[in-house]
């Protein structure tokens, strides 16, 4: 057998390296926990158990028939020439055809092959959900970050109305509306911190430890200044399709195996029975035992059974490549939405940079109308909510990248 486990590490950090292509320089924490999730993810380790026992069956098919053995004692006793036959032994071993073996450990060794691709799609996968539990974890935060920001703000204009009664430009009403929004700001970060610890415990159970163990979040995540070229060309080897091309080639060697198992099969043994020789026989021979060597010819004269599980075969191969196209043309689908979400994606960023920048002009000139004695808190209330929304579009919109980055990672690389 192949010594998969390297090449199962190399292509493993291939693919880790691209999932953290554009993770800050100064944060690596994302890549430790893919580490830890890979190394104890019990899903992993039930499908490296799964392919050790099919490369471990490879041994089991290494082997004849077992040997036969047989023993009789006559009841009536027979007589001979040479006297009377008291027991008979017996011993046979079937050999396969010329081949036969061999055949056996292909077959074996190719059901193992598509195993090991399950690895190989379970790390994908768990890499895929341990970053994207990761960067839901880093939008909570920031949302809680921004939702904090803005309470201060809202504060700060509380501070503004106050001082606005006391002049008589502002009613107790502005200062209420401005403390209610504060609540539902505190309400929403409340409601954020509960969604937080859900999704820890989601990210700890993945790297398969205690659901209460904080995790580190980076504390910003940049859009990156330009997307990274996207070879769609690699996603024909794919390891979700090169399964079913390994699954083909196990029935290739299911077939093989077929043909050999079709042709005769040759037996060799003896038999050896005892003979005593009675009191009355003056024979010179007489109480000699008879040892026969013997051989057996197993021949499949009704091989209606071989042609059916060649015709199961060709059929199960038409099946598997019909199986290959459809799901190809699933990831073409899932790529191609990827591609396009993350195309949206910076488009979205980029409209709330100018949409954040406009409401923050808005923002200065109330405070300049506020220098002269004449504030609109109302106005205040909508630019705040205005700036609280495109902040939240800009967190979710850097996340959706991510998101869709990691997504075609997973299929392309």
């Amino acid at each position: 057998m192949r010594n998969y486990n390297y090449y199962i590490i190399l292509r493993t950090v291939f693919v880790l390296g691209s999932i953290l292509f554009a993770l800050p320089a100064q944060s690596q924490e994302l890549e430790k926990h893919i580490n830890e999730a890979l190394e104890n993810n019990p899903e992993i380790q039930k499908f490296e158990l799964q392919y050790r026992i099919a490369s471990e069956k490879v041994n089991e098919v290494n082997t004849l028939p077992n040997t036969e053995f047989s023993a009789g004692y006559f009841v009536l006793e027979p007589e001979t020439r040479t006297g009377t036959q008291r027991f008979k032994v017996s011993a046979k071993q079937m050999l396969p055809w010329f081949g036969t073996i061999s055949s056996r450990e292909n077959y074996a060794s190719a059901l193992a092959d598509s195993k090991y691709e399950d690895i190989v799609i379970a790390k994908r996968k768990l890499m895929v959900s341990v970053s994207q539990s990761y960067y839901k974890l880093y939008v909570n935060k920031a949302k809680q970050a921004v939702l904090i920001e803005n309470s201060e703000l809202l504060k700060t204009y509380e501070t503004l109305a106050l001082t606005s009664i006391e002049v008589g430009k502002a009613s107790a009403v502005d200062v209420f509306r401005l403390q209610m929004r504060q609540n539902e700001l505190e309400q929403l970060r409340l409601v954020l911190e509960q969604q937080y610890l859900t999704e820890q415990t989601t990210l700890n159970k993945l790297l398969n430890r205690e659901k209460t163990i904080e995790i580190a979040v980076v504390e910003a995540l940049m859009m990156p200044s330009e997307d990274f070229e996207i070879n769609t060309k690699n996603l024909a080897l794919h390891p979700e399709l090169l399964k079913y091309d390994k699954l083909f080639q196990s029935v290739e060697q299911s077939e093989l195996l077929i043909q050999k198992e079709s042709h005769p099969s040759i037996g060799f043994g003896f038999d050896y029975i005892n003979i005593q020789a009675g009191s009355d026989i003056t024979f010179s021979e007489k109480g000699k035992d008879i040892f026969m060597p013997t051989v057996a010819l197993s021949i499949p004269v009704f091989n209606k059974k071989y042609k059916s599980i060649t015709k199961q075969n060709d059929l199960q191969q038409q099946e598997i490549e019909a199986q290959k196209q459809e799901r190809l043309n699933t990831l073409e689908t899932l790529l191609d939405t990827a591609i396009n979400d993350r195309i949206s994606a910076r488009i979205s960023y980029d409209t709330q940079v100018k949409n954040l920048k406009q409401a923050k002009d808005a923002e200065n000139i109330l405070m300049r109308s506020y220098e002269t004695g004449t504030i609109d808190f109302n106005d205040v209330l909508d630019i705040q909510e205005l700036q609280l929304k495109f902040q939240m579009n800009q967190i979710e919109a850097i996340f959706l990248y991510y998101i869709q980055t990691t997504r075609i990672n997973y299929l392309i690389q």
